[in-house]
């Protein structure tokens, strides 16, 4: 069985206690249903917790609809459990869906497509995850294809993603809306460590590539650095200790530490000199915005979303896989305190073009606004 993680990389939002229908005793503007756990530490788990926040700070009340944690890969009785939860809606309840469960409910996204109104959130598609066989991808794009098909609108959070859901899964551009994940006004880490402090910030999954980052690692040994790498091991042990080995491999282990998932990350970020990811794909990249936010330079792979979250003023971006560009990448700031000082201050000014956490909630609002009028134009 492959395991698809729980998606993202930790994360260190500021999530607030959830106002339910059950706590307010009243009709829910909208449910948002969501599998596992909602306090994990991924991004895609942040995102949902503070677009939560945000809705309700705009006066909305949200429900939780909990779904089983085995979602992306549910048994029947994870699936039972989805449909009767679903069917306990009342016709015309706004529902938004976490694409993690969303993607592989595609029968019950036709069930319940007509009479609900479902808002699917898609953070990625889920077959882009790494380490897929191709039949294995191919379920899964035909099954998120039939499920965003049904909903009534679809949720995605950036424009590569709407393109790629327009171009590959024939979703209408007219059904989708951006909601840029939002980031929170930092301090600016002072780049001064020595030797220089390498932060990366991701689940420990195949998709985000620290294998390929091991390897460039090993080839500028030479150089003075060290390197963090903050992220959850327990979506795919597997991959986590093959990476824990390839640096045993490389008599790395003194220089390359592994923190696991961290609640809280402001001080890691203010006390790197650079960050560095090279994911094979991002439907955003919320890591990278994050890093922004703090002023780091950053080195990535133009994959997914990366290049519209990072502009060239910022960072370096190098082919995805390829752990011999990645390495040179590196070399040259880590060489060049000059060229890296050029892309810390060019990520100081991107920093303050970056959305707010409020600006993304307003922004589904007004999405969820435009199908309360739909709604009661067609009564």
């Amino acid at each position: 069985m492959v395991v698809l993680p729980a998606r993202g990389f930790a994360y260190n939002g500021q999530p607030q206690p959830l106002r339910t229908s059950l706590e307010t005793a009243v009709t829910p503007d909208l449910t948002f249903a969501i599998p596992g756990d909602l306090q994990t530490l991924t991004g895609g788990y942040g995102y949902d917790r503070r677009l939560i926040a945000g809705l309700q700070a705009l006066g909305l009340s949200v429900a939780h609809m909990l779904l089983s944690g085995t979602f992306p890969v549910p048994d029947a009785a994870a699936l039972a459990d989805a449909e009767s939860r679903f069917a306990t809606l009342p016709d015309g309840a706004i529902v938004i869906a976490d694409g993690l469960a969303f993607g592989v409910m595609e029968e019950i996204a036709e069930r319940h497509g007509a009479r609900l109104q479902i808002i699917a959130l898609c953070h990625h598609p889920l077959a882009l995850e790494a380490g897929l066989s191709a039949e294995q991808a191919q379920c899964l794009k035909l099954s998120e294809q039939r499920a965003l098909q049904a909903a009534r609108a679809v949720l995605v959070t950036s424009s590569p993603t709407a393109n790629l859901l327009t171009r590959q899964f024939s979703i209408s551009e007219s059904k989708i809306t951006v909601a840029l994940p939002g980031t929170d006004r930092q301090h600016f880490a002072a780049c001064a460590g020595n030797p220089p402090v390498l932060l990366t910030v991701a689940t420990l999954t195949p998709r985000k590539a620290h294998d390929v980052l091991i390897e460039a690692l090993a080839q500028i040994s030479d150089l003075p650095w060290s390197a963090r790498f903050v992220g959850g091991m327990e979506f795919d042990p597997a991959w986590a200790a093959a990476l824990r080995a390839k640096v045993q491999a490389w008599g790395l282990q003194q220089r390359i530490h592994f923190l696991g998932g961290l609640a809280a990350l402001e001080h890691e970020y203010d006390d790197a000199d650079l960050f560095v990811l090279p994911s094979l794909f991002e439907g955003y990249g919320m890591a990278f915005a994050e890093a922004l936010a703090h002023g780091l330079p950053i080195v990535a792979a133009r994959a997914g979303a990366v290049p519209d979250v990072v502009p060239e003023s910022a960072g370096i971006l190098v082919p995805p896989g390829d752990a011999m560009a990645l390495a040179e990448a590196l070399r040259e700031l880590l060489s060049d305190p000059a060229r890296r000082a050029a892309l810390q201050r060019g990520a100081q000014e991107a920093a303050g073009k970056l959305p707010t956490w409020t600006d993304t909630a307003r922004t589904v609002a007004a999405l969820i606004n435009r199908i309360r009028s739909n709604q009661q134009a067609q009564e």
